[in-house]
């Protein structure tokens, strides 16, 4: 989308406002199909730099996720620009990808199309 769903960044806020990260959302954007549980932007960059930091090779990238303080990143007032997903999974064909489900980051003018909801995948 040229311009970003406000009932879509409406949802994102109140994720970010409420601090949950119950909201199950899936999304189309650049063809790809993303589903998965939206997430507060300072949540996700916690649980992305703890990833990283248990890695020998990667733990150097944490940092960036952090901010400068060391915290989860900046608060921020204006409305969200970014949706944050985790236990996300890229749908394609019968199968979600990765299986465990993922940490994505898109950004909400380049949503397509949104339902409610996680879809499932099968391959029955």
């Amino acid at each position: 989308m040229s311009n970003a769903d406000e009932l879509l960044v409406d949802i994102a806020a109140m994720v970010e406002s409420e601090q949950t990260n119950q909201m199950s959302l899936t999304v189309v954007a650049h063809g790809a199909v993303i589903t998965g549980r939206l997430a507060p932007e300072a949540l996700w960059r916690q649980r992305v730099a703890e990833v990283l930091r248990d890695s020998d090779r990667l733990a150097p990238f944490a940092a960036p996720f952090l901010g400068a303080s060391g915290g989860a990143g900046p608060q921020r007032t204006e409305p969200p620009s970014y949706l944050h997903f985790h236990v996300a999974r890229i749908l394609q064909g019968t199968v979600g990808i990765p299986e465990t489900g993922g940490m994505y980051r898109i950004a909400i003018k380049d949503v397509s199309a949104w339902t409610m909801g996680d879809l499932s995948y099968s391959d029955q």
